[in-house]
């Protein structure tokens, strides 16, 4: 019987990484060609470079933030390799597949707005992340998404950079121009 390596690097982001790219293999983003594992890590680099995030507890949860809702990675799995913390932030951004499709995004937003502002910070990356690939098609939804965060993280101090830089980006893509400032 082969036993699975250990996970790689020194700090929480570098083998939250390696976690990720392991369980989304096999996986694409809706184009059908880019590998999904690129989402998880770009949402940590929005996190980083667009909304000033160092802290790498929360870019580590950043990368792992889809991992409970889309492959077969469970809290206890997230304990084993990072800590509670991490698992508690990552299974607030899983959605509950087992629920109706609108019982479930009315749960998820309370979970969202319940939970401890990294949470809602990573929520922001995300969905900024995903107007930043977003087809014609998919953009209406995708904005409603991201005013849908907007509203869910407005009343967190720590959020306000991040907040503002998703608003700037969504009055923009509300426009019609797609390129990210």
């Amino acid at each position: 019987m082969s036993r699975e390596p250990g996970l790689d690097g020194r700090h929480h982001w570098q083998r939250a990484i390696d976690l990720a790219s392991r369980r989304h293999t096999g996986q694409f983003r809706r184009n059908g060609v880019t590998p999904y594992a690129s989402h998880p890590v770009r949402v940590a680099m929005v996190a980083a470079t667009v909304f000033g995030v160092e802290d790498e507890r929360i870019l580590a949860a950043a990368v792992l933030h889809d991992l409970i809702e889309d492959t077969t990675v469970d809290y206890d799995e997230l304990v084993e390799h990072f800590d509670h913390e991490i698992a508690d932030w990552v299974a607030a951004l899983s959605k509950d597949k087992r629920l109706p499709e609108d019982r479930r995004e009315a749960e998820y937003d309370r979970a969202i707005a319940a939970a401890a502002w990294p949470v809602r910070l990573i929520k922001l990356a995300d969905v900024y992340d995903n107007l930043c690939d977003c087809d014609d098609a998919y953009r209406p939804a995708a904005l409603d998404t991201a005013r849908r965060a907007l509203v869910l993280a407005a009343a967190d101090p720590e959020l306000e950079h991040a907040l503002a830089c998703l608003d700037a980006f969504v009055r923009t893509m509300s426009t019609g121009d797609v390129a990210p400032s």
